[in-house]
Order: C-alpha cells, then structure tokens, then sequence
C-alpha cells in the first residue's frame, strides 16, 4: 500500500488522506480516472492515458489542475517517495465544491497474476446487466462505475474472473475490466467503439500490432453467438496485459489452440519491457 500520495498540490501521508463528503466527486460520482502499470519505474504509453484522462475530464466540464508535464512529474515523484518502480498507478480528477478540481495520485506495488494463470486463461461469464448506448458517460472513464463493479461482483459469486457486457441492443461490448478480442478462422474480431466499449489502450496496441503483422481485424457488431463460436477468446487491460480466457459462459477452450493469443501476448510483454 501507498505510504505517500499526492492530493490537491502536495505530497501526503496515505494515513493523513482526508476527502470532504460533500464533494459533488463523492456524491455524485463527477470524476474521471486513469489506471495504469509502471514497469522498471516506466510507463508505457503514459501520453496516451493522460490524453485519454483530459478528453474523459473535457466532457464531465472538468479542468486539470495541472499541465500535462507537470502530471508526468507528479507520478513519477509519487512513484519514487514510495520507492516503487514496478507499481500500479491510479490517477483521479474529481469535482470539489470550493477550489479547483481535485487531483488524486496512487500508488502501490503491482501485484502480477502467476504465469499458470496467463496459460489456464481466465474464467468468463454474462453480465446480467447491460450497457446503455445512448447513455452520456458510456466510453468514458468515469467515477459513475457502479455498473461496472456490481456486473463484476455478481460475476466473482459465480466463481468468474472477469464477465462480458453486452449492450442495450444486444451486442458484445467489453469485459467489466477489460476489452474483448476473439479469432476465428485466422481473423481477428473485437466490438467497435460504437458499440459502447472503451477505447483501451492495449486494445489500441493489439489493433496496431495486427495490422503491422498482416492479422487481418474486424471491428464491428457482434452477437454473443459470434463470442461463443470462437477459435480463441482474450481480453486486454493496462494492468493484465493480454490475458487468455480459458473458460466462456459455458465452454471450456482449447488452450493448446490458442496460437495467435500466444503470439499477441509474447510479443506484447517484451514491448512492455522495451517499447518506449
């Protein structure tokens, strides 16, 4: 656990955290975040998060406090106070009543899932609950998460690890904590934007990756019949990276199948290791 954060313009003891109730961030959930993993005391595609982190905060009429540069400072003093190189990082920006917005630095050490874990794949169910497209905040990321966590504690009671959303219309939209790819055929298949899923920023790798290794990608409307009928099925994060699922709703998976999920992943840790 953090021993040092940052909060509204200083460094602070965690234990000496002190957030006014009232705050229209905690009645309302008006913030947005970011999380995201350092590695080695780097971040991969730091830019990308806090580009992600303005445009969420644009549309909730929240301000930065701060520059751009000057966050990257922040995180990385918070980072070397807690004396953590390989850490998760959670950034928040959230409405206060009386001064400029708040802005909250995390930190902790990163805990990485056993390599059995990225070979068993992960454990996948249904949401109940289903993601409205018209909604406002649907795509961003926001402090309006109770979707989200209650779709993913239903799922832990039924012994899952992660669990698919759907949209209003019914189409596949992402995991609770992750982006949703599957092959079939040799294709690459994951839920378009449009669809109500966030814009990932290892799914953005992923599709990249592909189209510069000639993976042919489609990104579209898809039914849970075109999830089910998959060859391979993974979902991405910042902090899982590229995670296999073994088991979806009611079908187990063929592991030793799973070549192109292998490739993407293998070629992935060492971009985290070496990329820039």
């Amino acid at each position: 656990m953090a021993k040092v954060v940052f909060l509204n313009g200083g460094f602070i003891s965690f234990k000496k955290v002190k957030l006014f109730l009232l705050n229209p961030g905690f009645l309302y959930g008006w913030s947005v975040f970011e999380t995201m993993r350092a590695y080695k005391n780097k971040i991969i595609y730091l830019e990308k998060h806090l580009a992600r982190l303005k445009q969420s905060a644009g549309y909730l009429d929240l301000a930065l406090p701060y520059s751009l540069d000057k966050i990257k400072k922040i995180i990385f003093k918070t980072l070397e106070l807690n004396q953590i190189k390989d850490a998760y990082v959670r950034l928040t920006l959230f409405k206060n009543i009386k001064r400029k917005n708040a802005f909250f630095v995390y930190v902790k050490k990163y805990r990485a899932y056993p390599q059995i874990k990225y070979q068993q794949g992960f454990k996948v169910g249904l949401a109940q609950l289903r993601i409205n497209t018209d909604y406002f905040f649907t795509g961003l990321k926001t402090g309006n998460y109770l979707l989200y966590e209650f779709a993913y504690q239903q799922a832990r009671k039924k012994g899952y690890e992660e669990a698919v959303l759907l949209n209003n219309q019914g189409y596949v939209v992402e995991g609770v904590h992750s982006n949703i790819f599957w092959v079939k055929e040799r294709k690459l298949f994951t839920p378009a934007l449009k669809c109500g899923c966030l814009a990932g920023i290892t799914r953005q790798w992923v599709l990249d990756f592909a189209k510069e290794n000639g993976i042919k990608t489609i990104q579209g409307f898809f039914t849970l019949k075109d999830a089910k009928n998959a060859e391979e099925i993974f979902i991405t994060n910042s902090l899982i990276g590229i995670m296999p699922v073994g088991w979806f709703i009611n079908r187990k998976l063929k592991r030793d199948k799973f070549k192109t999920t292998d490739f993407l992943r293998q070629n992935y840790n060492y971009f985290l290791k070496h990329g820039t």
